[in-house]
């Protein structure tokens, strides 16, 4: 299942894993849309935002320093005053219940004990009743979409358009939004049809 709803990505960022010993893999539900054939021998791009983003000026910085390495990777550099491309990235993260959650937590029936007063006299009772259950609250669960756009200058034609989505128990959202943008541009510029599974394997992290 992956799904996502919108939050500023940095929220969940907070929640960040309390370590992780071994390699994890980051799977990412991608899908494209391309008007590019072979990119020219220069290509350059700057970012641009919505409104809405300029209204989160750091958070916007952050998100874009995430998505900057991938674009590089895929063959685009950054040039502000000479770009032929203007790239609009996006991100959204949402903690969830976890799939995998006890479905007996919460409100159920069960036994319990307490101090009342009734025909039987003052004193502790036991009995059976309806009331909340106690113990750890279920595992975080995180949903995760980053979203890529891109136009012609100075057309402003749509020719790049990707969504990646992932959910997970992983709660560092500043390690796995930039490698979900990777997933994002996988086989930029021209990705293939439909919706794809992209798997990227991060190395180990020790605790922070």
């Amino acid at each position: 299942m992956k799904r996502a709803s919108i939050a500023p990505f940095f929220i969940a960022s907070a929640l960040a894993l309390t370590g992780c010993a071994t390699s994890w893999t980051v799977d990412s539900d991608v899908r494209s849309f391309s008007q590019l054939g072979a990119l020219p021998a220069d290509a350059t791009y700057r970012f641009d935002r919505l409104p809405s983003q300029q209204a989160h000026e750091a958070a916007q910085d952050a998100l874009e320093a995430m998505a900057a390495p991938a674009l590089a990777a895929a063959g685009l550099r950054r040039d502000d005053s000479r770009a032929r491309y203007a790239v609009q990235v996006s991100a959204r993260v949402t903690a969830e219940l976890s799939p995998w959650a006890d479905p007996w937590y919460g409100p159920g029936w069960g036994t319990g004990l307490g101090y009342g007063r009734g025909w039987r006299g003052a004193g502790i009772h036991g009995g059976w009743g309806w009331g909340p259950a106690f113990g750890p609250p279920p595992d975080p669960w995180y949903a995760r979409e980053v979203s890529v756009l891109m136009r012609e200058l100075p057309s402003n034609r749509v020719v790049y358009e990707s969504r990646a989505r992932n959910d997970g128990p992983y709660g560092d959202s500043r390690a796995v939004l930039p490698v979900m943008f990777q997933a994002a541009l996988q086989g930029f510029p021209s990705p293939p049809a439909g919706e794809r599974r992209v798997d990227i394997t991060l190395p180990p992290r020790s605790a922070a």
